[in-house]
């Protein structure tokens, strides 16, 4: 029924419909994404992260992303597999299992845009260049973005992508931003 309901409202008008869910998303992205980008885990691994890459160039950040995305769906994928190995992305993971099917993805970026850890494989390594990282590290403390309401076409579920800056408690400084798929059939 949520699925006939959410269809229609897609059907009659797009605007109206994402309208009607930005609230709850908002409130999910200051409780629920909020939590895990405050998580001392989190703010640890952008960190060591950040510092680690602190020299990469535009140049360097393409290649990796280049390589991320030959390495899709092949079975020899070493920075993919470094990634998702990582404590991080298997807390990431085991968050999303216990979501109850509201939460599809998770993924954690730094200061250049680069996946610092997931909760599953992204299409791409650097999100750089994407709103999700644009509109809420660029913006500073507390940004939101709220990504439009689409079909997935593999899980044919309704999702958005809410985003959230992630800043280091100590210094007050934007460290990175945190990416949370969100199944809006299931809110």
């Amino acid at each position: 029924m949520k699925r006939l309901w959410l269809a229609m409202c897609l059907l009659i008008s797009y605007t109206s419909f994402a309208n009607e869910f930005e609230a709850v998303l908002k409130d999910f992205a200051m409780k629920d994404v909020k939590s895990i980008a405050s998580d001392d885990q989190v703010i640890n691994a952008i960190k060591s992260q950040n510092e680690q890459n602190s020299q990469l160039n535009e140049t360097q950040i393409t290649a990796l992303d280049n390589d991320w995305r030959s390495q899709v769906g092949q079975s020899d994928a070493p920075l993919i597999t470094s990634k998702l190995s990582s404590d991080l992305s298997k807390k990431l993971s085991a968050l999303q299992e216990s979501s109850d099917g509201v939460i599809t993805e998770i993924f954690v970026m730094d200061n250049k845009g680069l996946n610092v850890a997931q909760s599953a494989v992204t299409s791409d390594y650097w999100q750089g260049d994407e709103d999700k990282w644009q509109q809420t590290y660029l913006v500073g403390p507390n940004a939101i973005h709220i990504g439009e309401i689409e079909e997935d076409e593999s899980t044919q579920m309704f999702q958005s992508q809410v985003s959230y800056t992630i800043t280091d408690p100590a210094s007050g400084q934007v460290i990175g931003a945190i990416t949370v798929g969100v199944n809006v059939e299931e809110l």
